[in-house]
């Protein structure tokens, strides 16, 4: 089988890695050997990789940085919409889905040479249709919204592609983000930069601006083995429910919460029933790919209670000006499965980023996304003034003046990295960078700019 694993732009190089490690897995690797294209010299968004079906079951459960994971279902030449709709036609969705079963169909194009795009959106869905009324003698409904089944189309300027999409809701939902601040990262970009960062786990990692706390709850996932898929797998309800337990001597903190099952939340919504998109396509629920995935979830579940049982090892920290940050910080840090006695939330403060230090002794990496807006504040503003959005404006590029200075003279020896879509960045914090990595925030072109900090020279 053929599959197109998507990410965000600029990510395709750590995804390879990734995705390589995750094949190596003993687990995974007895289910059949991948074949993983090499990342392209431009970024197109995603890898190709040849495999056997558990290909979709392991990069669901496992990737951090996957968008999504498709399943190729054919790949042919066109020249107009009717070639497009035999081609879709002729392929077996009878034995992938079911006319009881409602589906959304998507479509993508680059230089394709038909004039409307949703014309041939429309003629993919009535190709699967006709195609199941044919055989089982009923079509599929439509559901825009939470389908069973989604089917992904790809257009070029001589081929199309049509695949299944294993994944269902994107990736990036991993189920525990219950509120936002202002322009939430999306939690598979926030990995893939901790990816770039080269940030170990034994290293300490300090976020001086973490909004929502997206940064630390994935490097908490990643630093203890916990797969990004684990709520949507519901392997996090009995060892989540313990680890979540709070002490009643900590009056910030949250009732404990029990994880039963991937529920829907107010910004993360995902019905209750849905996990991924594959446990809805007919043949991965035959007997020899539900054991499959069973035996994958085993060994999860094992490796989520170690990780767990070490979590008092992190030495992550964070801050934000905004009081109500944190406050969401630590009730996403509860609902993702991670132990509120393990430490790291004691060092999860409400501090003005121009004063904020580390509570570790020795230098980590630092790593953030200015907040421009109501998160940040100029010295002499209030915590939920909101700031101009011009970023020239005076009082930012002063903010980044101090705080540049409030790094040189408290982060000597750390390594800093900032995820911003101001070019201009460096020279406002008044540093060179050491490295720059075009990446790509959905549509917004942005840099992540890694700065060394280094010790002041003695003065003789």
């Amino acid at each position: 089988m053929k599959f197109f694993i998507v990410c965000p732009r600029g990510l395709e190089i750590p995804l390879a890695d990734e995705l390589k490690e995750i094949a190596e897995r003993a687990e995974v690797k007895a289910l059949g050997a991948w074949v993983i294209d090499p990342p392209p010299l431009n970024s197109t968004g995603g890898l190709s990789v040849a495999g056997p079906m558990a290909v979709a079951l392991a990069i669901n459960l496992h990737s951090r940085i996957a968008s999504r994971c498709l399943l190729q279902m054919t790949h042919v030449t066109y020249r107009k919409e009717d070639d497009v709709y035999k081609a879709v036609r002729s392929l077996s969705w009878e034995d992938w889905m079911t006319p009881d079963q409602t589906m959304r169909v998507d479509l993508t194009a680059h230089r394709s040479p038909l004039t409307s795009l949703n014309f041939v959106t429309l003629r993919i869905k009535d190709a699967v249709c006709d195609r199941l009324r044919e055989v089982k003698g009923a079509r599929p409904s439509i559901d825009t919204e939470l389908p069973d089944v989604r089917v992904q189309a790809h257009l070029t300027a001589t081929h199309a592609t049509i695949y299944l999409d294993t994944s269902g809701q994107s990736l990036f939902k991993r189920g525990w983000r219950d509120d936002k601040g202002a322009a939430p990262l999306k939690e598979n970009l926030a990995a893939g930069i901790l990816a770039l960062t080269g940030w170990k786990p034994e290293q300490a990692l300090f976020d001086p601006m973490c909004g929502s706390g997206t940064f630390l709850i994935e490097a908490a996932y990643r630093g203890l083995g916990i797969p990004s898929g684990s709520i949507r797998a519901g392997l996090l309800n009995a060892t989540a429910e313990k680890a979540v337990e709070t002490p009643k001597a900590d009056p910030v903190s949250q009732p404990a919460t029990k994880f039963m099952r991937y529920r829907p939340t107010r910004v993360d919504l995902v019905g209750a029933d849905q996990g991924f998109g594959f446990q809805r396509l007919k043949p991965f629920n035959t007997p020899d790919l539900k054991k499959q995935w069973q035996g994958l979830c085993d060994v999860a579940k094992n490796n989520i209670e170690t990780g767990l049982a070490n979590a008092n090892k992190l030495r992550m920290a964070a801050c934000d000006i905004n009081e109500n940050m944190i406050t969401i910080v630590k009730n996403n840090w509860k609902r993702a499965g991670l132990p509120a006695q393990s430490g790291v939330l004691s060092n999860v403060r409400q501090i003005d980023a121009l004063v904020a230090k580390s509570p570790f002794a020795e230098p980590g990496v630092m790593l953030f996304n200015p907040p421009y807006g109501e998160r940040l504040e100029i010295k002499g503003r209030g915590a939920r003034d909101a700031l101009p959005k011009n970023n020239n404006s005076p009082e930012f590029m002063e903010f980044l003046n101090q705080f540049g200075k409030h790094l040189k003279d408290n982060f000597a020896g750390w390594q800093v990295d900032v995820l911003t879509a101001d070019m201009g960045l460096p020279g406002q914090l008044r540093m060179k960078e050491s490295k720059r990595t075009p990446l790509f925030n959905g549509p917004l072109e942005c840099r992540l700019f890694r700065f060394d900090m280094r010790k002041p020279e003695s003065k003789v």
